[in-house]
């Protein structure tokens, strides 16, 4: 009877294995269907376009619906990311709705859906809506001659990616939608008739860069003091001539010169052999990449970027294409290997993604965003070109290919989930130093949990050990890798199990995925402490601040144990009212789970209003009295991960008889107090810290070792060793003189 039970239980905690590795996973809302399918509903068309009653079906072979007026369309209501891509600063799609009317105007415009801190950090949204609606009026087939640039950017200062990508994906998508529907005389872009080009492999390089700049294979933008003042002189804005700059007239503002340096010819003439090599490898197919170099006053790079962001002052443009490019489509170039080079103060390479829509063989423009500040937080931004188009000399002429089978035009249509897939395989690759290091990371947890008798024998070894984990857990892990998991995980997934399940949507973000995982794997094993005593980098924060407030003799506050336990709750309140909110409405949750301090504290690196600087900043220095004071209290993720670690297989964490009645020394000396006076651990607020199997092994402090090691020493006749307190600067020293409150 017995053993049938342990298989059944066996079976479930199996079952349940799976289902959370299913479940518990980053998961952005999957779409198996169109964004304008999602959204249009709670939309109104009077709203979007004046006048309008009503939204007609949405048509079969392109995403858009008509606007109907009288039961008569007058626009055509689309959503940006249906289209193009719109990811935005946060890492996530901005969503705007559309109205196109027949003259290829925009008839009205919406954000419907966005995930920005831009409303984080003292913008407010009302502004940023105002600046979408003023995109009304816009005429595309002026956009279309002008290349996507005939227009005016109304950037708001301290959101200027945000904008950019707003900007960038109403643009490029109005076109393609208005070309798909023929308005405004605009049509569908077709093979070319003229002669067609491929990158010739036989040609030869610049012998230097003299050469280089004057066959075109270097192209340069130089703009001095005089032309920049003369630029904002005409702006609408007056401030902006008031404020010109002050250095001499013919000082030079920058010079940019850019080289298409994935040309094989070319990368070997200006990079050298062993930098085009470098590059090749960095490459794959179908990329392309562009070496940018600069000098002057003024950089094209700034500094305003970091980790994870976008280069918000240079975008590539090719006809409806433009390209923005991010920290990780970024390297910076050592070294010039062609003869003559001049100094240069920037030098960089930026890659171009497959995906992107970019032929080298026809023209293209580098655009500069440049910036004037025209108030204490207001800037005013102009911009300058510098085109580009390979020499002929790179080129070869092209056969024109057959024409292709009627019945090819499907195939020629890229299934969704075909290109799903091709993304996130990209991303994964790009993301194998990653993902190696933070498989590293789990292999040596790993071990610790099995092997931890041996790991924590010698007690002074492991601490450092520990300490040295929590910090590669903070700084590489949760400030550079930003994979901080959090309880809006959660949340997004229950929203993407009502609107159909993808795991390709999941496999976008590799760390995360693997993260969680290997926390649905670790809540059977060992329970929630796995991740938040190891893996968690804010709390890795809290332990690590509250480990210097003991070197620094900050008293450390015991709470009383009647007190303490009924702070527990607590955190699962939070949790359960935040999972409630989100079954009404996922992005009201996400904001009121602004409780967590993780984006403040790990994503953003405090680089945010005071307001929530000072929310975290607070929890922190709480941590410096009661060791992680947030963990224990108030954490609705590890509320949500102790509810499924009630189900854990094993007890790795060995206790003795005596624990608990009489001796306290374990409860004492537990790090959060999920020890009862009882002596039983609870594994509800237990973070595997292992201080307790320290404790269990040691010689000096834990009663019954002792008692065992006296009565060894009496049967050898020997002298026993005396029950005492740790010795000075022993790590756990400052413990065992905690205040009690």
């Amino acid at each position: 009877m017995t053993h049938d039970l342990s298989l059944a239980r066996l079976r479930i905690c199996l079952t349940i294995l799976s289902v959370l590795a299913m479940l518990l996973v980053l998961a952005p809302p999957a779409a198996a269907e169109t964004m304008l399918r999602q959204l249009l509903p709670d939309q109104d068309a009077a709203e979007l376009v004046p006048g309008a009653d009503a939204f007609g079906p949405i048509r079969d072979d392109i995403a858009v619906a008509p606007v109907l007026q009288g039961g008569k369309t007058v626009a055509w209501a689309f959503v940006t990311s249906d289209f193009v891509g719109t990811t935005g600063y946060s890492g996530k799609p901005i969503h705007t709705l559309v109205a196109l009317d027949p003259d290829a105007k925009i008839a009205g415009v919406r954000l419907v859906r966005h995930s920005e801190p831009i409303v984080l950090i003292g913008i407010p949204e009302s502004r940023v809506r105002a600046m979408v609606e003023g995109y009304h009026g816009l005429d595309l087939v002026a956009e279309a001659q002008s290349g996507g640039t005939g227009h005016e950017v109304d950037i708001i200062s301290g959101a200027t990616v945000t904008v950019m990508v707003i900007d960038d994906s109403i643009t490029r998508s109005g076109l393609r939608v208005a070309r798909a529907l023929g308005l405004g005389g605009l049509a569908a872009q077709t093979t070319a008739t003229g002669p067609q080009f491929e990158l010739n492999p036989d040609a030869a390089p610049p012998a230097d860069w003299t050469e280089a700049e004057g066959d075109g294979t270097l192209r340069r933008l130089s703009l001095s003091v005089a032309q920049v003042n003369e630029a904002f002189a005409a702006h609408p804005d007056s401030r902006a001539g008031a404020r010109a700059l002050t250095e001499p007239s013919d000082s030079t503002f920058i010079e940019m010169q850019a080289a298409l340096v994935s040309v094989p010819a070319i990368g070997a003439g200006l990079l050298g052999e062993a930098e085009a090599a470098n590059l090749r490898d960095w490459l794959d197919e179908g990329e392309h990449a562009v070496a940018i170099m600069g000098r002057g006053l003024y950089s094209f790079k700034g500094s305003g970027y970091v980790r994870g962001g976008i280069f918000d002052r240079i975008v590539l443009i090719q006809d409806d294409v433009s390209v923005r490019f991010r920290d990780r489509d970024h390297r910076r170039l050592g070294r010039i290997a062609a003869g003559g080079t001049p100094d240069f103060t920037e030098t960089d390479l930026f890659r171009i993604p497959a995906d992107a829509g970019f032929d080298p063989t026809k023209p293209f423009r580098i655009q500069l965003l440049v910036h004037r500040d025209v108030g204490p937080i207001e800037k005013v931004f102009q911009t300058f070109d510098l085109g580009y188009q390979l020499p002929q000399k790179y080129l070869r002429a092209l056969a024109p290919p057959p024409a292709p089978p009627t019945d090819a035009v499907a195939v020629a249509d890229r299934d969704e989930g075909t290109a799903q897939a091709e993304l996130w395989k990209r991303i994964w690759n790009d993301s194998r130093a990653r993902i190696v290091g933070l498989g590293v990371m789990l292999a040596v947890l790993t071990g610790v949990f099995f092997f931890q008798s041996f790991v924590v024998r010698v007690e002074r070894r492991f601490y450092i050990f520990r300490m040295a984990f929590l910090t590669v857990t903070l700084v590489w892990l949760g400030w550079y890798a930003n994979a901080q998991l959090s309880v809006v995980n959660l949340m997004a997934l229950f929203g993407s199990l009502t609107s159909g399940f993808s795991w390709q949507a999941f496999l976008l973000d590799p760390m995360t995925f693997i993260l969680w995982f290997a926390v649905a794997a670790a809540l059977l094993f060992w329970g929630r402490g796995a991740y938040c005593g190891w893996l968690c980098p804010f709390g890795a924060l809290q332990e690590l601040t509250n480990q210097i407030a003991r070197k620094l003799r900050i008293p450390q506050w015991t709470l009383p144990w009647g007190l303490h336990e009924r702070l527990w709750p607590i955190k699962y309140m939070i949790f359960l009212g935040l999972f409630g909110v989100s079954l009404a409405s996922v992005e009201q949750a996400e904001r009121l789970a602004e409780v967590e301090p993780f984006k403040t504290a790990i994503i953003l690196n405090f680089m945010r209003a005071w307001p929530f600087v000072a929310y975290a900043s607070a929890l922190i220095i709480a941590g410096l009295f009661v060791e992680r004071f947030y963990c224990r209290y108030l954490c609705p993720l590890g509320a949500a991960l102790a509810i499924p670690a009630r189900l854990r297989m094993f007890d790795w964490l060995k206790r003795y008889h005596e624990c608990g009645n009489p001796c306290q020394t374990c409860a004492n000396e537990c790090p959060v107090q999920s020890i009862h006076p009882t002596g039983e651990i609870n594994p509800n607020e237990c973070i595997n810290c292992l201080h307790c199997q320290v404790l269990y092994q040691s010689e000096d402090r834990c009663p019954v070792v002792i008692k065992k090691l006296k009565r060894r020493a009496k049967l050898a006749g020997s002298a026993p060793p005396k029950l005492g307190m740790p010795p000075a600067g022993h790590p756990n020293a400052a413990r065992a003189t905690e205040t009690t409150v």
